[in-house]
């Protein structure tokens, strides 16, 4: 059986970001996957300058052969109503798409990858991991998404008891036609916010590619939602008439409403197993590598990796994302008996629009790149 310090389950963003803040500090580390990489991630797809930051990667850089679509601003509106378009004066975030992006991520590690293997079985030995009889570790990370065999390890995730967002969404290269029939533009996505305000649905266009899709906090009827909205936006020539292929499905957590321990003796959680994903957007990627940034440097600088030592990690996530089942920020920020009655005024303002669902909601403009050197 080989040994290793830590056994990352999970090569996504979370996962990568944390292997290589550990192998640069001379950790030998393990990361496994079930898929293949690249692989196809369901996601919308875009990444704030902060998130750049974070992972210091040159934009310009970046963009030599992948897709990178700069974001100047955001059309949003309530479904059955006209949207409004701000323009944020410069780019403020950028599309991406996530088989290449978490390839690139995964890329930069050089640590030992175990990838298209699925976790069979976990055992505790004598103070360490043991995963698929294989390889031991006396850390083990959860990183592998909402349905990361690690998190079943803590508490009683994943399971029916929780609250749950269910999306469903297709990414596709469009053609010559296609192309030229769509009127999304690449710089302006999309946000089309349900009329009882569980859930929204974007429209994403990066380069040649599309993306489309919606998320509902409450998937009562998901598919219902999803097709009146593909229909009145055909209708309306914002998408063209000839989908390929299925809309994809996944779910996460989000964080105000999200119970998953984040530690225990041994373990951690990170990204969307742990349930960071933002309560307003429902925005997971810079969470995950912020988490994946500040379990990095819990790790190093433990004495030993007891829940006790570990905590410091939890402590860490609160501080920065807020505590959980507290006065987080909900919906529209609002009481609750006055989100039906104004909702679609507010959905006709550019100052709401602009200021708190785009700057505030969905891009964190108040929050500053994470100061955590690793």
């Amino acid at each position: 059986m080989d040994y290793y310090d830590a056994i990352i389950v999970g090569a996504g963003p979370a996962g990568s970001t944390l292997a290589r803040a550990l192998e640069s500090s001379g950790k030998h580390i393990l990361v496994i996957d079930k898929a293949e990489f690249p692989r196809d991630k369901t996601c919308a797809g875009w990444v704030t300058p902060a998130v750049m930051d974070s992972l210091g990667i040159d934009a310009s850089e970046y963009s030599h052969g992948r897709t990178l679509q700069p974001i100047r601003r955001f059309r949003i509106g309530m479904m059955g109503q006209s949207p409004v378009e701000n323009d944020h004066g410069g780019v403020v975030s950028y599309g991406i798409r996530r088989c290449e992006f978490d390839s690139y991520l995964l890329d930069r590690v050089s640590a030992p990858k175990q990838l298209g293997t699925p976790v069979k079985s976990i055992v505790r030995q004598d103070g360490n991991w043991a995963i698929n009889e294989q390889w031991q570790a006396p850390l083990l990370i959860g990183a592998g998404g909402h349905f990361c065999p690690v998190a079943r390890l803590l508490g009683s995730g994943p399971g029916k008891h929780e609250t749950v967002v269910a999306a469903k969404e297709v990414e596709f290269e469009m053609s010559v036609e296609q192309a030229r029939a769509c009127e999304a533009r690449g710089d302006t996505p999309e946000l089309w916010f349900c009329r009882d305000l569980k859930g929204y649905a974007w429209i994403f266009r990066k380069g040649r590619f599309l993306n489309i899709g919606l998320g509902r906090e409450d998937n009562h009827r998901l598919n219902d939602h999803l097709e009146a909205f593909v229909d009145d936006m055909k209708q309306s020539g914002r998408i063209p008439a000839d989908l390929p292929g299925r809309f994809k499905g996944h779910a996460y957590l989000l964080y105000a409403h999200a119970n998953r321990p984040l530690v225990d003796d041994g373990v951690m959680l990170i990204g969307d197993a742990a349930g960071l994903a933002y309560t307003q957007s429902g925005e997971g990627i810079r969470p995950a590598i912020e988490s994946a940034l500040m379990a990095a440097n819990v790790i190093l600088d433990a004495p030993d990796f007891s829940a006790v030592s570990l905590q410091r990690y939890g402590e860490q996530i609160a501080a920065r994302f807020g505590n959980r089942a507290s006065d987080q920020e909900q919906g529209f920020e609002v009481p609750e008996w006055l989100k039906q009655p104004i909702a679609s005024t507010l959905m006709r303002s550019h100052w709401f629009t602009r200021k708190v669902v785009t700057e505030k909601w969905f891009l964190h403009q108040q929050v500053p790149p994470l100061d955590v050197a690793v």
